[in-house]
């Protein structure tokens, strides 16, 4: 089973497939796009459910979630630290 992060990771991966097969194969590049989108709707799900509390009584992200967030998709964290801390 994949985390968040890796079906993020998956998602870019395959659209970045998808896009070089569009010329050559478009009904490669079709499929590719249509499993990129399933990769990117788990995700979506996955950091949506551990991202806030939906009662308070749920802690939300960990700081390990939030690490491999930050490490998947290359963004800086706000707070100045680093995705690898």
């Amino acid at each position: 089973m994949a985390s968040g992060p890796q079906h993020y990771r998956n998602a870019e991966r395959l659209a970045e497939q998808a896009r070089r097969f569009a010329t050559g194969d478009p009904a490669a590049a079709a499929a590719l796009a249509a499993v990129a989108q399933v990769h990117a709707t788990l995700a979506s799900v996955a950091v949506t459910a551990v991202s806030a509390p939906v009662d308070g009584a749920e802690p939300g992200m960990t700081p390990t979630e939030w690490r491999a967030w930050v490490k998947a998709t290359a963004a800086e964290p706000a707070d100045g630290g680093t995705a690898d801390e």
